[in-house]
C-alpha cells in the first residue's frame, strides 16, 4: 500500500495498531483504544502531509481509514452575487404570474428568498462554527412555478465529529422554517375567500398550515376556499422545503441528522423509507432524484470520529425535529403544482 509506513508511524505516535493488513489494496488500521483530543492531533498532523484519517467502530476495536485530504479551492464570489441577482428577477416573475402584480411578484420574492437564504446561510455558519470549509449559498434561478430551485452551499472540507455533522443538518430546516411560520401568518392572515371552481388546484394544507390557518384565516363556507396571495403561498413553499430536507435520506439534511444519530447499516435502511414517504406524499421526483443519490454515493461515512457521541442536547432536539417534520407532512396537491 502506498505509504503504508507513513501511516502507521503517524496512527503509532497516538494509538496502538492491532492490526494493520499490508496490502495494495487496503489503507485501514486496526487500534485498540480511542481518545478523541489524541484522533484531533492526529486529523491535524496527517493533513499536513496530504492524507484525512476516519475512525470508527469495529468489533471490540476501532478501525482508522485514510483518504486523499481533499483538495479546497478558493470560492468565486461573483458567481454567488450574480446568480442570487437573476433568482430575484426569476422569483419576481413567478411572483407576478401567481398574483397578478408586480407587488405580488416583489412580496413573493422577498418572502420565498427570505425562507431559502436563512436555510442555506445557517449551514453556512454552522460549517464556520466547526471549521469546516465551504461556499457561500449558491441561489438557483429556474423557469419553475417559484421561479427557483432553491439554494445550495458546498462543503469543501471533511466534518470533523457527529456534533458538527449534527449541526450542519439540523442548522438549515430549524432556521428555515422559523422564518416559514411569520411568513405563513402573514400569507394566510391577508389571504382571500373564493369559490371552488373546476380545475382549481385543491391542497391539502399540512398540520402546520390548518393550525396556522385556524388561527387567523377567515372561515370558509362550503363551496368556497382560502384562495393563497403570493406571500402564503411561499410560506407553503417553505414548509415543503423544510419537509423535503428533513427526510432522512443519503445526503440531504435530514440524511445527515440521521447519521449522525444512528450507524451506517441502520442509516441506509431509514434512507430507503424516507424515499417511501417521499412516493407516498406524491413527490415522485424528488423521491427518484433521492434514490439516485443513495444509489450513486453508495454510503454517506458520516464524521472524521465517527467514535465520538453526540451531545444530550442535540437527542433531545431531534425529537423536536420529528414533531417538526410531522407537522410540515405535505402531500402534492391534487391537480399538481
Amino acid at each position: 500500500m502506498e505509504d503504508f509506513q507513513l501511516f502507521e508511524d503517524y496512527i503509532s505516535r497516538y494509538f496502538i495498531i492491532k492490526n494493520s493488513p499490508n496490502t495494495s489494496d487496503t489503507n485501514y488500521f486496526i487500534i485498540q483504544d480511542y481518545d478523541a483530543d489524541k484522533f484531533t492531533y492526529l486529523i491535524n498532523d496527517m493533513e499536513e502531509v496530504g492524507y484525512t484519517p476516519f475512525i470508527e467502530d469495529y468489533k471490540d476495536n476501532y478501525r482508522i481509514n485514510i483518504t486523499k485530504k481533499k483538495e479546497i479551492k478558493k470560492s468565486n464570489h461573483h458567481i454567488n452575487i450574480l446568480l442570487f441577482i437573476i433568482t430575484v428577477a426569476t422569483t419576481i416573475y413567478a411572483g407576478y404570474l401567481f398574483g397578478g402584480s408586480i407587488w405580488d411578484g416583489i412580496a413573493f420574492s422577498i418572502a420565498i428568498l427570505a425562507i431559502v437564504g436563512t436555510h442555506e446561510t445557517a449551514h453556512y455558519l454552522a460549517a464556520k462554527k466547526h471549521d469546516v470549509e465551504s461556499t457561500l449559498p449558491y441561489f438557483i434561478p429556474a423557469p419553475t412555478l417559484i421561479g427557483t430551485f432553491g439554494a445550495v452551499i458546498n462543503v469543501k472540507s471533511h466534518i470533523p465529529t457527529k456534533n458538527a455533522l449534527f449541526d450542519l443538518g439540523v442548522s438549515g430546516p430549524l432556521a428555515g422554517i422559523i422564518v416559514t411560520i411569520p411568513v405563513l401568518f402573514i400569507g394566510i392572515h391577508y389571504s382571500t375567500i373564493a369559490p371552488i371552481n373546476t380545475g382549481s388546484v385543491v391542497l391539502t394544507p399540512p398540520l402546520i398550515m390548518s393550525i396556522i390557518s385556524y388561527l387567523v384565516a377567515p372561515s370558509v363556507p362550503n363551496g368556497y376556499m382560502l384562495q393563497m396571495n403570493p406571500v402564503a403561498f411561499a410560506g407553503w413553499v417553505g414548509v415543503v422545503i423544510t419537509m423535503l430536507n428533513l427526510m432522512p435520506v443519503a445526503f440531504l439534511d435530514g440524511g445527515h441528522i440521521s447519521r449522525s444519530l444512528l450507524n451506517e447499516r441502520i442509516h441506509k435502511i431509514v434512507s430507503f423509507i424516507g424515499i417511501v414517504i417521499t412516493m407516498a406524499l406524491g413527490w415522485i421526483p424528488m423521491a427518484i432524484l433521492m434514490a439516485v443519490i443513495m444509489i450513486m454515493t453508495k454510503r454517506h461515512p458520516g464524521a472524521l470520529d465517527n467514535v465520538s457521541r453526540i451531545s444530550k442536547n442535540r437527542k433531545i432536539l431531534s425529537l423536536g425535529l420529528i414533531i417538526v417534520f410531522i407537522l410540515c407532512l405535505a402531500p402534492l396537491p391534487l391537480n399538481g403544482i
